[in-house]
């Protein structure tokens, strides 16, 4: 992995659309501002539409990974400006425009990604919905292949790229001695999560990447969904349970001869009731692990 020291450095498939639909008309711009949930001394977290943000304070300014959607960016904009000052560096979990919208009025940033995150930015996309391509103020400055690590204020930021899961584009950020973790949309705390295929995504990847963040993990370990609630490694532990049980009973009903919508009419097993109460409902999700 490639270290960065801050003194040498002076969107796609339908169900996406959905995602974005959904938090696009979860709150009005002109009266939006972040939730704060402090999670230690120096890291909070900013939520309340699109992705969670993670803040870190340090005696050099702020470390934000993630930053929600474009319309939301005075918002962020204050919250940060509650925090401290502009931030230093931005990390991008994952290319999505809930995630990576305020990347252009957090220019003046150092934007780090994975280097998959710029290529797509910077591409954009033409179907299944046409995304433009980002100005290059909103490209990630610094990217990576394996991984990078930031040293920033008291704890050391490491960056870890999980190829194939959610996107091809994915990292997951461990802040240490913290204990903290944001996963990105590695993680939809109590929900049915999006796998994008059209991004070079696939549920064996995102179930195989989710198995060794919890080896990477423990039972001190705060942990940052990229969508819902604070939780720890019990929670993630919950969800990839989630992910395993049911990929085994969509694989059972299509190896017994059933088609996606008799799949979908039987469903699952009502220990997974409310797991679809966000925008990836049941049907949804049986037809993302049908196709993958």
């Amino acid at each position: 992995m490639k270290s960065i020291s801050h003194r040498t450095i002076t969107i796609t498939a339908s169900l996406f659309v959905s995602l974005l639909a959904f938090n696009n008309t979860s709150h009005a711009e002109t009266d939006f501002s972040y939730k704060k949930s402090e999670i230690t001394d120096s890291i909070t977290m900013l939520h309340g539409a699109g992705g969670n943000i993670a803040v870190l304070k340090g005696a050099e300014g702020l470390l934000v990974v993630d930053n929600g959607f474009d319309k939301n960016s005075d918002a962020l904009t204050a919250a940060l400006g509650e925090l401290g000052e502009a931030p230093s560096f931005v990390l991008n979990t994952h290319w999505h425009g809930d995630h990576t919208g305020a990347n252009e009025s957090l220019g003046g940033s150092v934007i780090v990604a994975h280097q998959n995150v710029r290529e797509r930015l910077a591409k954009g996309s033409a179907a299944p919905r046409e995304i433009q391509p980002a100005a290059s103020a909103a490209l990630p400055d610094i990217t990576y292949d394996s991984g990078t690590t930031i040293h920033f204020g008291d704890q050391t930021v490491t960056a870890v790229h999980y190829p194939k899961a959610h996107t091809d584009g994915d990292t997951v950020v461990f802040f240490e001695p913290a204990h903290v973790v944001h996963m990105g949309d590695m993680m939809f705390a109590g929900y049915f999560p999006y796998i994008d295929p059209s991004s070079g995504g696939s549920v064996y990847g995102y179930t195989k990447a989710v198995a060794a963040i919890l080896e990477r993990i423990d039972d001190t370990t705060i942990v940052m969904p990229g969508h819902g609630a604070i939780g720890n490694k019990a929670d993630v532990q919950k969800f990839y349970d989630m992910i395993v049980a049911t990929s085994a009973t969509v694989k059972s009903m299509k190896d017994a001869g059933k088609t996606l919508e008799q799949a979908q009419a039987k469903g699952l097993s009502d220990k997974w009731q409310g797991w679809g109460d966000f925008f990836i409902d049941e049907a949804r999700w049986i037809s993302i692990l049908w196709a993958g």
